[in-house]
């Protein structure tokens, strides 16, 4: 790493290799490893997923980013007076991870990581120097898994994209097809367009390499930002052709063709055809400006010299922010380490099995399971699905229940996101407080929704429910989750929901009567199942 000197070099052994720059810069790296674990875990567990199996590759690919940029940099030999602002952001890295640590959330330790390799940059080079580098670290924000809710909610959405762009291909080709939700229904078969297929599979990778591609680009900054753009669109486009090629092949051949080393293989071709179409666009936009320019000519390509500017980091010096970064992270592990660790909560609560079955006038049908691959999806420690009864009930109402006995880990996915995906538009999505008619002293809201699908309709109520706390918002149950973690050291969490058609012959209104109907008898029993603080 070359780094501007304020310092005379003090030189050991191997040949004045390792210096005392080195050791103190070794030290604040290792300190970090083990402060950082919690948020290296995280990342290696989500790079198991395909969905990020590509996330080894982002930091080799961001330190490539980075020599390549070092290139241009010429060693200052010059002191260093403003290396200061990277032990300030240091101190931001470090307490995102505490902070991270203290919740138990891993995600947030990870994002700490990227600061703190922005922090080191900053104290080794000094801010004017050091900031021209965060193309590469901010490349490094591609090998972080999103937050359920955000990964869920794209997922959904790209596979209602891919599904309509898919059966338009399908009517070009003439296949005879028809789109409920994300069910592709070909007659003999349905092939339906699951989390795998939604084009996150290939989105997170190529919209890494559309960033380098922008950052390599020799071309103006609209250019660059065009190319940046530009891989989300031409991903759920190729994938879209991708769910087409699975219809014609289910249509002729059958849906075994579609799975096994076929369905991996179509992802690869996928994926290589997304670069490819960078490229061609690159080269485009190159010859828009400069006619006859060649497709390898578009991109910085050059890679000489990188294994010198590698060897530059012998050059690092020991400044006073450079040690003070050192034991600062040190100073921290060996805090965290003597401190107690809260041992985790158990809840002690009643399984769902155990729900009572009559509930004034209202009865329940028998428990109804999950299909494996929703149950898989899902996740919970604990679900409950039936539908309720009343004699003078025009219809029943499904009562659905979920538990998570550690909320940190993913936890419950809202309706908003589950039930697009089952072929129902929410036509009507509202919050209504309802604190005043059930909330029995505590505020209580909930999501009120009306869902559709061709000319069925739904009326549907759903809420979080939060250690004692009745919310319909996501975001306050997750801030809830976080207070709670740190005041009583609990993670649990759940949902519920209710559903109940709208018939035919009746109003909103009168569905909604129902619900508000059988809403009173199923609170109840809730403690029971949710255990308050």
């Amino acid at each position: 790493m070359a780094v501007s000197q304020d310092i005379s070099p003090q030189r050991s052994g191997l040949g004045g290799f390792l210096t005392w720059g080195l050791f103190w810069l070794a030290l604040t790296v290792v300190g970090a490893a083990v402060f950082f674990r919690e948020g290296i875990d995280e990342l290696l567990r989500a790079w198991s997923v395909p969905e990020y199996s590509h996330g080894p590759l982002i930091p080799i690919l961001s330190l490539l980013l980075f020599l390549r940029h070092l290139k241009y940099v010429p060693v200052n030999t010059g002191p260093v007076t403003d290396r200061w602002p990277g032990v300030a952001l240091m101190v931001v890295a470090l307490a995102f991870a505490l902070g991270g640590k203290m919740i138990e959330i891993g995600d947030i330790v990870a994002y700490g990581l990227i600061l703190w390799v922005g922090a080191v940059l900053l104290i080794s080079f000094g801010w004017r120097t050091g900031r021209q580098f965060w193309p590469a670290v901010l490349h490094l924000v591609y090998m972080l898994p999103l937050p359920g809710a955000v990964y869920y909610g794209v997922s959904i959405h790209l596979q209602g994209i891919s599904s309509e762009l898919g059966v338009w291909f399908l009517h070009l080709l003439r296949v005879p097809v028809f789109l409920e939700g994300n069910i592709i229904d070909l007659g003999t078969y349905k092939l339906h367009v699951a989390e795998a297929c939604s084009g996150l599979r290939y989105l997170f990778p190529i919209l890494s390499f559309s960033y380098i591609f922008a950052v390599l680009y020799q071309g103006p900054m609209w250019h660059k930002a065009l190319l940046l753009i530009a891989a989300a669109p031409i991903t759920i486009l190729l994938n879209s052709v991708r769910i087409a090629v699975a219809g014609v092949i289910v249509q002729h051949w059958g849906v075994d063709w579609v799975e096994g080393f076929t369905h991996f293989f179509e992802g690869w071709v996928i994926f290589l055809s997304a670069v490819g179409v960078l490229f061609l666009l690159a080269w485009a936009l190159t010859n828009l400006r400069r006619p006859r320019v060649g497709l390898v000519e578009a991109l910085d390509l050059d890679t000489t010299g990188l294994g010198t500017q590698a060897l530059r980091i012998r050059l690092v010096r020991p400044s006073a922010a450079l040690i003070t970064a050192a034991v600062l992270t040190l100073g921290l592990v060996a805090a965290w380490q003597a401190l107690p660790q809260r041992a985790h909560v158990i809840v002690d609560r009643d399984p769902f099995a155990t729900f009572p079955v009559r509930m004034g006038e209202w009865r329940s049908g028998p428990a109804q399971r999950l299909e494996a691959d929703v149950e898989r999806i899902l996740g919970a420690d604990d679900y409950y699905s039936v539908n309720l009864f009343h004699p003078e009930a025009a219809a029943p109402v499904d009562f659905f229940l979920v538990w998570y006995r550690d909320q940190m880990r993913g936890g419950v996915h809202s309706p908003e996101v589950c039930l697009p995906g089952g072929g129902w538009e929410i036509a009507e999505l509202e919050q209504v407080d309802m604190t005043e008619r059930f909330g029995g002293g505590q505020k209580f809201t909930l999501n009120r929704a009306i869902i559709q699908q061709g000319l069925q309709r739904q009326m549907v109520y759903y809420w979080f429910e939060q250690q004692g706390a009745r919310t319909a918002s996501g975001l306050e149950a997750k801030m809830q989750l976080m207070i709670g973690k740190l005041t009583n050291g609990r993670n649990d969490s759940g949902m519920v929901r209710l559903i109940t058609p709208i018939l035919a012959d009746e109003t909103a209104a009168a569905a909604e009567a129902r619900l508000q109907a059988v809403l009173p008898e199923v609170l109840e029993p809730m403690p029971r199942f949710f255990p308050p603080i």
